[in-house]
């Protein structure tokens, strides 16, 4: 295989490369590793300025994370609505509300020790589902977020962010109700996957499952102490 030929393979190997407007061309495979080498405010700036899916045409402003920097727990949701595009903060409105009654009702607030989290950075149009090309750029995000604040326990909410974090096609409802793990350096981060607050304020009747969730992810954080 000459040189030529070796480019064109390797170009095909990585799949698709999203090219930024305000830098030269990188592959996937680079771009990612350089984020995942950012501290917090080069990791919340290039979240701020990033152009490499469509979706970054059609936001108000990015949705980076809120709360403690070193906060024990994490929790990881799906993608900004239009109220967190609005206000650039994750959870807010009623689903928003219904998150800080679930967080407080185990002591716990996004002001002191807990930091939250999208897979998304951007609004989907219309609040539709994220698309895999979506997720696959903003992915290394979320990666580095977790590896800055080294959580001991992921609290993950709703079916996107539940497959991405744990890299399984499985539904919410065969996700929840036991103990995952998540990789991070040479530690294994409990993970409990729980319903959205969105989809309990549709479905109220599944509160009682979140709760149990939520107590599950408790004990857990308990014995980690």
């Amino acid at each position: 295989m000459n040189e030529s030929q070796q480019r064109a393979w390797d170009a095909l190997a990585l799949g698709p490369r999203w090219v930024s407007r305000e830098q030269p061309p990188r592959s996937e495979p680079d771009r990612r590793e350089q984020i995942l080498t950012l501290d917090w405010p080069a990791l919340r700036e290039r979240v701020a300025s990033c152009q490499a899916c469509a979706l970054a045409g059609g936001r108000t402003q990015t949705v980076f994370g809120v709360g403690a920097q070193d906060a024990s727990w994490m929790v990881i949701g799906e993608a900004p609505g239009a109220e967190e595009d609005a206000c650039g903060e994750p959870f807010v409105g009623k689903a928003g509300k219904l998150l800080d009654n679930m967080l407080a009702s185990i002591g716990l607030s996004r002001e002191k020790n807990v930091f939250i989290a999208n897979v998304l950075k951007c609004r989907p149009p219309n609040n539709r589902d994220p698309q895999a090309t979506e997720v696959a750029c903003c992915q290394a995000f979320l990666m580095r977020q977790i590896e800055l604040v080294k959580p001991g326990i992921i609290l993950v909410m709703g079916r996107f962010a539940a497959q991405t974090l744990l890299k399984t096609e499985a539904s919410i409802a065969s996700l929840r109700g036991r103990v995952h793990g998540y990789a991070l350096g040479e530690m294994t981060v409990p993970v409990v996957v729980t319903y959205h607050p969105a989809y309990l304020l549709r479905t109220p009747a599944d509160k009682v499952k979140s709760w149990s969730d939520l107590c599950l992810a408790r004990a857990l954080a308990a014995q980690a102490d």
